[in-house]
């Protein structure tokens, strides 16, 4: 009994204070009432694709809608070849058919949050990763009207975090608050990277831990992260996300 209050306090203090604090800094905050009036605009993150004539790749992520939002952000992936005129737009939402290319503004705001850049690449080494995005877009599994599920997975998180696995020279994983990230099919416990410097265990997206360079260590519960991050000293906690240097 001793050891069960002391995982029920470990669990209180690590996943479940920190969620509901940020429940409530989010409930106290203004948000659009509905889709309908929330600002799907540009925000004048990204140059003109016009004026910037090498390829680029950017992987992007906004906090998601209403109360969602106090735990989660949506992700999404942007390539521009060498020369091309316009920005391609990768993002996989929850209705009709899910697997959406542009949808909305390259730099778009979500339900009227601004974006974050997580990762820009330029030059060659966009332009040689570009075709295998591509692949790994077309090849998802989860594609199909239906295969949307906000909780724990197959989300918008979900996707983008299984093109960073199929093109991990990309070198990045999602924040620890986007939701989804973690999920993997029943069955599919282990993923190990190529170089073998991150270790992931799911158990279908419930609850898992990761520990590696990307990753640091993280306990993974529900959805919810609490970890160390080691390369860059700071902790991750449930909708608050990295804090730290």
């Amino acid at each position: 009994m001793p050891r069960l209050k002391t995982l029920i306090l470990i669990m209180l203090l690590c996943f479940v204070a920190p969620a509901l604090a940020s429940l409530g800094v989010r409930a106290a905050s203004s948000q659009p009432g509905s889709w309908r009036s929330a600002d799907w605009s540009s925000s004048g993150l990204l140059p003109a694709a016009v004026d910037d004539p090498g390829a680029a790749i950017y992987v992007m992520a906004a906090r998601t809608g209403g109360l969602k939002g106090a735990l989660a952000v949506h992700s999404w992936i942007v390539t521009k070849p060498a020369g091309a005129a316009v920005y391609t737009r990768y993002d996989k939402v929850g209705w009709g058919s899910p697997i959406r290319t542009n949808a909305y503004a390259a730099d778009g705001r979500w339900y009227s949050n601004e974006p974050d850049i997580l990762l820009a690449l330029h030059g060659d080494e966009a332009a040689k990763l570009i075709p295998r995005i591509q692949t790994a877009v077309r090849d998802y599994a989860y594609a199909a009207r239906g295969d949307y599920h906000i909780w724990p997975g197959p989300n918008s998180n979900s996707f983008v975090a299984h093109v960073l696995r199929d093109v991990p020279e990309l070198g990045i994983a999602l924040p620890p608050e986007a939701v989804g990230r973690d999920y993997r099919p029943w069955g599919e416990f282990l993923t190990v990277t190529p170089d073998w410097r991150n270790l992931e265990i799911s158990l279908g997206g419930y609850a898992g831990l990761a520990v590696g360079a990307l990753y640091g260590v993280e306990l993974r519960l529900g959805g919810l992260v609490f970890g160390l991050d080691l390369a860059r000293p700071g902790v991750k906690l449930p909708g608050f996300g990295r804090i730290g240097v």
